[in-house]
């Protein structure tokens, strides 16, 4: 959970460094744009958050939140920024959804199990998950925003052991990290189409 904490104050130090036009504009290679791709990495983290929450987890499906997008083609969410509040306020929600998980994840018992779409996972798994959702996704951002991004290596390498297991531990960590999640291509590793991780607990 320290890692997730690490991952969400970094993202949202560097985001505060682009321009306040700048966020109508494409986030890298997503179909959306840089605030709505914020709106999606909060979402996603106040998710997680959500599923652990319940006393009893559901295991089948995703706790009952209604979620939409506010335009065609946009990400669906259950979390939305206030616009008037521009990007400071966009921020805030940010950090305050990555909060929510941090806090979690540390009082969440270990043995505690919750639904995820690409499997039922635990408490570890979640924050794992949402470092990989923070690190990505602000890959995608500084992309669109001009911005400089490169985390911590030990931090990515972290995500690759929990998370992607197969992947290769010879290779820079950054750079591996994009490759596991098509982001980028990686010497003797052709570009990945399609991918996931796994976040089954671990014994």
């Amino acid at each position: 959970m320290d890692g997730l904490d690490l991952a969400v104050q970094l993202a949202v130090a560097v985001l505060r460094e682009a321009p306040p036009t700048a966020w109508e504009g494409w986030a890298g290679s997503l179909e959306w744009d840089c605030w709505g791709t914020v709106e999606y990495l909060s979402g996603d983290l106040f998710a997680y958050a959500a599923q652990l929450g319940p006393r009893t987890p559901r295991l089948g499906g995703e706790v009952l939140f209604v979620w939409g997008s506010r335009r065609p083609g946009g990400p669906a969410n259950a979390i939305h920024a206030n616009r008037k509040a521009g990007p400071a306020g966009l921020l805030q929600v940010l950090e305050a959804s990555g909060a929510l998980l941090v806090a979690m994840v540390r009082t969440t018992p270990p043995q505690t199990r919750a639904h995820h779409v690409f499997g039922v996972s635990d408490a570890e798994g979640f924050a794992a998950v949402g470092t990989v959702e923070t690190l990505v996704h602000t890959h995608d951002l500084a992309q669109g925003l001009d911005l400089t991004w490169s985390p911590p290596a030990d931090l990515c390498s972290r995500v690759l052991a929990r998370l992607f297991p197969n992947a290769p531990s010879s290779t820079d960590a950054w750079s591996t990290f994009l490759w596991a999640t098509g982001r980028a291509e990686l010497p003797g590793h052709p570009r990945l189409t399609t991918w996931r991780w796994d976040g089954t607990p671990r014994a």
